[in-house]
């Protein structure tokens, strides 16, 4: 129990509350083993830590970093839906990864690192994944990047 918790601890990780939903729509949803979480911008504190497109207005490390807090995010919706309880996952399914990019950006599989290295880290081979890093012209709020999830929680 809390084995997930600790490892958060252990790699100086504070799971956030669960961001609230920006349109309508729910954070989490679970369909039989599977938890789809809705995608997730990267808020920290309540405050969008990232806005505008990649490299022009947010270099490839900072947006990196950002995909890392939707990732977060992902795991407390995730967490909200489990009763806190992230033991509970088994493994990560998918991630899908948009990244506002400029136009001739062309590195969105670095970005969408900062979100699949963390869920490595924290969930070791079980975090491992299948993922598309996908370049777009904008996202909500004028965020540099947006996470969806699929995990697996039997």
């Amino acid at each position: 129990m809390n084995r997930i918790r600790h490892r958060l601890e252990e790699l100086n990780i504070t799971l956030p509350e669960a961001p609230r939903p920006v349109a309508a729509y729910v954070p989490a949803v679970r369909s039989g083993d599977l938890i789809f979480v809705a995608g997730q911008i990267p808020f920290s504190g309540g405050e969008l830590i990232s806005a505008g497109s990649v490299p022009s207005a947010v270099s490839v490390d900072q947006a990196a970093s950002a995909a890392r807090q939707c990732a977060l995010n992902g795991l407390a919706a995730a967490a909200a839906l489990l009763s806190g309880d992230l033991d509970r996952i088994s493994r990560i399914v998918r991630l899908d990864v948009f990244v506002a990019s400029d136009a001739g950006f062309h590195d969105q599989a670095t970005v969408a690192n900062g979100a699949s290295e963390l869920l490595r880290d924290v969930f070791g081979e079980a975090g491992l994944h299948v993922r598309a890093a996908v370049g777009c012209i904008g996202l909500p709020l004028n965020a540099t990047v947006m996470v969806e999830m699929v995990v697996e929680a039997p």
